[in-house]
């Protein structure tokens, strides 16, 4: 069976609904045919070179032979061991490994470390979650595990209104990610919230006390519509004398339909002329044909402009799942069956299958697969702004003339009945919700209105202060202290902000360490003294991060 581009698929008035914590409007190019990536003539040797599946695991099994080792020269405890979860390899040589650590064979929570080795491979520096010592008085719990999965379904039901919540078995850790290492319990509760959107809670609970100590849902959610058209290019293949959505040439990628259904894989699309879609709602093939597109826009993004092959960086493609329950008014990514699913929105007419939703969705999975930021506090907001600015740069990467690369996100799906855009990444307190700039209650904020501290840094950084016109769009940035920033233009934040997502943030990075794994991200590529450093500083600092 061979891979084939599919001919071009009209896709007109279809109506989708986009989420509403994603990049806002809907471009349409060809996926099949992106563009290569910007060199920058000013970057130093820290860009980060595309690795080749067998390069890749190649240094995962080093690292795995040498983790004891590791361990010991970073002087780490007797019952500590370290576990290779990703690595990425600058052009430099350098190389950054990051590991999740266990203690007495439990797992740590806010354990993890990044170790950044130059070549040849001696320790140039480590990023660690937690300073504190890996240590508790015993493993032996107070509380039986029982106790913390009653306890867990009760704040499910509380605190996300849980339908027949579920508690799997308690496993026993040791929680790290704040104050003193502590042993503790993480128990999941699996149920279903108000709106049907499934949930996959994780409640962190002292297993001496029983006190909850954390919590945290691996379901990450989008609402919202919008409608846009053009035609569009996908990868299928041809199975027997009929074409699937199988898209070999982006890691198996396939897109597949849950007939209203909510569990299992879906069943494969299938079509005998490999011309799908109707550009209409009621055809079920028109939601798949949005999905499949984003999905491949997406993966031409991180692979041409950040050299990421895939979510996971390991070359294999996620796949989408379409037509999510009845009337389902939302889109999620799931790590656990590595997807995305779309509902129908409301009344099962307005798909929310759109580019922005898969652009930023997706991106949770490459959080996921890189720094974990915990969804809640800073570090969630931080979660929540890293989608916002990867699905507003994959909207602006896809250079849709019908529908151009804006700051505005959700312009088009007119959430608020009046036209107006669902946030803005100039002055996001327009919204009537998020932050402009950091103070001390931002972390006790929703992370999408948290989120609003990197969404302006990422724009100042990018764009600068004061008022201009941006591709038609009027914008007038502020800053916390009435500063000018000047910025240095969006490819290099880009390429900034990945470098410090992958290579220097961790699971409780919080804003404060989020400009400083910035900073040593744009020090790596442009230079100890550079403007791109100077411009990095000044927007934290026009958004009251210092």
């Amino acid at each position: 069976m061979t891979p084939r581009i599919s001919r071009k698929t009209r896709v007109t008035g279809t109506a989708l609904a986009a989420a509403a914590l994603l990049a806002a409007g809907i471009t349409v190019g060809t996926a099949g045919a992106s563009p290569a990536p910007k060199q920058e003539a000013k970057a130093l040797g820290g860009q980060p070179l595309v690795l080749s599946a067998s390069h890749r695991a190649e240094l995962l099994r080093d690292a795995d032979a040498t983790k004891a080792m590791t361990a010991k020269s970073l002087g780490l405890g007797g019952q500590e061991k370290l576990v290779v979860k990703d690595v990425i390899k600058d052009a430099n040589g350098t190389t950054h490994t990051r590991y999740e650590r266990t203690f007495a064979g439990l797992p740590v929570l806010g354990g993890d470390l990044i170790v950044h080795s130059a070549k040849g491979g001696a320790v140039k520096s480590t990023t660690k979650a937690t300073n504190k010592t890996i240590t508790v008085a015993s493993t032996t719990a107070k509380i039986a595990p029982s106790a913390a999965q009653k306890s867990a379904q009760g704040v499910a039901v509380k605190s996300i209104g849980a339908k027949s919540p579920a508690a799997k078995t308690a496993r026993k850790v040791v929680w790290a990610a704040s104050g003193t290492p502590t042993l503790a319990y993480d128990t999941v509760v699996t149920s279903v919230q108000k709106d049907g959107t499934p949930s996959r809670l994780h409640v962190i609970t002292d297993a001496n006390t029983g006190k909850k100590l954390f919590q945290y849902d691996e379901i990450h959610t989008g609402k919202g519509e919008s409608e846009y058209s053009g035609s569009v290019e996908l990868g299928t293949k041809k199975d027997g004398n009929k074409f699937t959505l199988t898209d070999d040439g982006r890691g198996g990628h396939k897109t597949t339909n849950l007939e209203n259904s909510e569990n299992g894989d879906g069943k494969p699309f299938s079509d005998d002329d490999d011309k799908w879609g109707t550009g209409k709602p009621d055809d079920p093939q028109t939601a798949a044909v949005d999905a499949h597109y984003g999905a491949g826009v997406t993966w031409d993004y991180y692979k041409n402009v950040h050299g990421r092959s895939g979510i996971k960086g390991d070359g294999k493609g996620a796949s989408s799942r379409v037509h999510y329950g009845n009337s389902y008014v939302n889109a999620f990514w799931d790590d656990s069956c590595f997807c995305m699913t779309y509902g129908d929105g409301e009344g099962n007419k307005h798909p929310l299958t759109a580019l922005d939703v898969a652009a930023h969705e997706m991106s949770h999975g490459v959080t996921s697969a890189t720094a974990n930021l915990e969804y809640s506090g800073e570090s969630g907001g931080l979660n929540e702004g890293t989608s916002d600015i990867f699905g507003t740069s994959v909207e602006f990467y896809a250079k849709n003339d019908k529908d151009p690369g804006d700051y505005l996100i959700g312009e088009k799906i007119d959430i608020n009945g009046d036209g107006s855009p669902l946030r803005y990444m100039d002055k996001p307190s327009k919204d009537g919700q998020s932050k402009d700039f950091w103070d001390s209650e931002t972390g006790g904020l929703d992370p999408h209105y948290s989120s609003g501290v990197a969404n302006h840094f990422f724009y100042l950084l990018s764009e600068g202060s004061g008022p201009k016109e941006i591709g038609g769009v009027k914008y007038d940035s502020p800053t916390a202290d009435n500063s000018k920033v000047e910025g240095i233009g969006r490819d290099k934040a880009e390429k900034i902000w990945f470098k410090a997502l992958t290579e220097y943030m961790t699971s409780n990075t919080d804003y404060k360490g989020a400009r400083e794994a910035t900073v040593k991200a744009a020090t790596d590529l442009y230079g100890k003294d550079s403007a791109e450093v100077k411009g990095v500083e000044s927007a934290w600092t026009g958004v009251a991060v210092k």
